[in-house]
Order: C-alpha cells, then structure tokens, then sequence
C-alpha cells in the first residue's frame, strides 16, 4: 500500500474487506444501529430515500425498512417508518429496475415525483444555458437533475418531520462521484466506507435479487447518454477503485486516475470555504 492509498482510505474511513460473512453481518448491523441511533437522537422518526433502480439506493434503502421495523418492535411506537420515493425525469429507460428494487425494500410507503417539469422550467429561465454546447448543456441539466431530486425529498422529510438517507459510499466519494448539494446533500449516509463490492454483497446478503445486485453502475443524469456506466465517466472501473482503497496494487493508469480525481474533487468532500 502507497502513501497516498493509506491516506485516502483512512481520510474515507474506508472498511476493510470482509473476512468471511461473520464480519458483513457485524456491518450489517453497526449501520442498522447507526440509522436507529440517527433518528432516536434527532427526535424523529421518518426516512425518506430517493430509489433509482441501482444498487447503492437499493441497499440504502432497505437497511432503512428493517431499521424502521426494529425502531417499531423495540419501541412499540408504530410512528417510526421509511419512504421510498421514485424521482424519474420523464420516464426512466430503467423504470423496470427502480420497481423491482421498491418490491425488495418493501417500504412502508412509496411516493412519485416527477422532475421533468421542474427541470424543464427551470432551464427554461436560465439564459446561460442557451449559448453552451448539447454535450455541455446535457451536463449541467444533469446536474440540476440531481439537485432537484435532492429537493423534492428534503421537501417530503420537511413535511414528516424526518431525516434524508444518502447512498454515498467510499468507492464514489474517492473519485467524487456526486452532485454537489445534490445528491451529496443528505441527512446521513449510512453507507459510507464501504467499496463498491461491500455494498454488492451486503445487499445479496439482504436477498436482493442477483440482477440487481450485479447491474451496471449508472448515474442517469444525461439524456444525450441514458444509463451511461459510471466506469465509463471515471476512466476506471470499480474493481480498481475497491481494490485502490483496500490498499490493493492497480495499474499504474489506474493509481494516476484514482489519485488526480480524488485530490481534483476535494471541493466536494469540505465544508465550504471561509475567510
């Protein structure tokens, strides 16, 4: 393990591989408590969870549903619940895979919110946009996307009095694969530290079904480029990245990407800036 591995593993508090299922169980748990700890010490007791139809939102979301049912048998306090929100734009080419996931979480209440209009009308005010690029155009729409989804579920948590889950985990917040303010934005993030393949298993642990615990990783944010892979976007794949954080050796190409990209999106992972 270099240098810099050890110092971005550690700075992402990365968790190490799991030594056999003993030790995915003990996560399993430690985030379920960890969610249960979150709303017991806020005073609250809604989750709300945007569902995609990927295996983060999947996982996310169904450590919300048991940590809610416990809340409920623990407490005898049926307050405690968890909602799923699907926030396609338009309609999603996936559509089949977020429903799948929703008949998985099994939560105790689904919602809808289509951004398209919003999205729509809101570039529509935005004259900067007229003078760029598609390809350029496509990718800040993309980003407003992210952000306005992350504003339709901060809205229902307003509504609940509850809290918002997160889906980021140290696999995408090393090459800061995230919206700022978007879907960076969020209550907590019970999946953080783990790599891509721990959240895999986690959630073929939980009984997700195997196409979905497999499917192609894919922000979906560009219309020029529907379900574009992720690995396609970091120029590496998440094979390298989970073994970069384990302090695994990689390709040298792949070392330079994972570095360069991680010390260019630092904006993303701080606080902002102060005088």
């Amino acid at each position: 393990m270099s240098n810099r591995q050890a110092e971005i593993a550690a700075a992402l508090d990365v968790v190490p591989p799991f030594a056999d299922e003993a030790a995915l169980v003990a996560q399993v748990d430690r985030r379920k408590a960890f969610i249960k700890n979150c709303l017991k010490n806020s005073g609250l007791k809604v989750l709300v969870l945007g569902i995609s139809g990927g295996v983060d939102s999947l996982t996310a979301g169904r450590l919300a549903q048991l940590s809610v049912e416990e809340l409920r048998g623990e407490s005898g306090d049926s307050a405690y619940r968890f909602i799923a929100v699907r926030l396609p734009h338009g309609t999603q080419h996936d559509e089949h895979d977020a429903q799948a996931s929703l008949q998985f979480i099994r939560a105790d209440e689904e919602d809808t919110v289509n951004i398209e209009s919003s999205a729509l009308g809101l570039g529509a005010q935005i004259t900067h946009l007229q003078n760029l690029s598609a390809a350029r155009r496509d990718f800040v729409m993309g980003n407003v996307k992210a952000r306005l989804r992350m504003v339709a579920q901060f809205t229902i948590a307003n509504a609940n009095n509850g809290l918002v889950i997160g889906t980021d985990h140290a696999a995408e917040a090393v090459m800061g694969f995230f919206t700022k303010f978007g879907d960076g934005a969020c209550d907590l993030a019970p999946l953080s530290g783990l790599v891509k393949g721990q959240v895999r298993s986690i959630a073929k642990y939980l009984g997700a079904p195997e196409n979905l615990v497999l499917k192609v990783p894919t922000a979906d944010l560009e219309e020029l480029r529907p379900g574009k892979p992720d690995e396609e976007a970091h120029g590496v794949s998440y094979t390298e990245i989970d073994a970069f954080l384990h302090g695994l050796s990689v390709r040298e190409e792949a070392y330079d990407i994972i570095v360069r990209t991680y010390d260019n999106t630092r904006h993303k992972r701080e606080l902002p800036l102060a005088p």
